[in-house]
């Protein structure tokens, strides 16, 4: 997958996963990109370790999506966690 798809799915990832995640939730258009990057990635390699590798976790197909939302939502908890001890 190229790495424009990575940022299509980590944006729609990550706004996915800020509009889920109840409360507020700092950060603005480039940390919603950066942690529904990143969600993607994880969520994509865990969905492909749990289900194995042919599932269509580290696509831009609805299982690929799922697993990105998921990643974002793990992702933005962390991060509410990492952020609230350093305020």
């Amino acid at each position: 997958m190229g790495i424009i798809a990575w940022v299509v799915l980590g944006l729609i990832a990550g706004a996915i996963a800020k509009a889920i995640y109840p409360g507020h939730q700092g950060g603005g258009i480039f940390a919603t990109i950066g942690l529904g990057i990143l969600g993607s990635l994880l969520g994509g390699f865990l969905g492909s370790l749990l289900l194995g590798g042919g599932a269509g976790t580290a696509s831009l197909s609805i299982p690929g999506v799922f697993f990105a939302v998921l990643g974002a939502i793990l992702l933005i908890f962390i991060w509410g966690l990492v952020t609230r001890r350093a305020a």
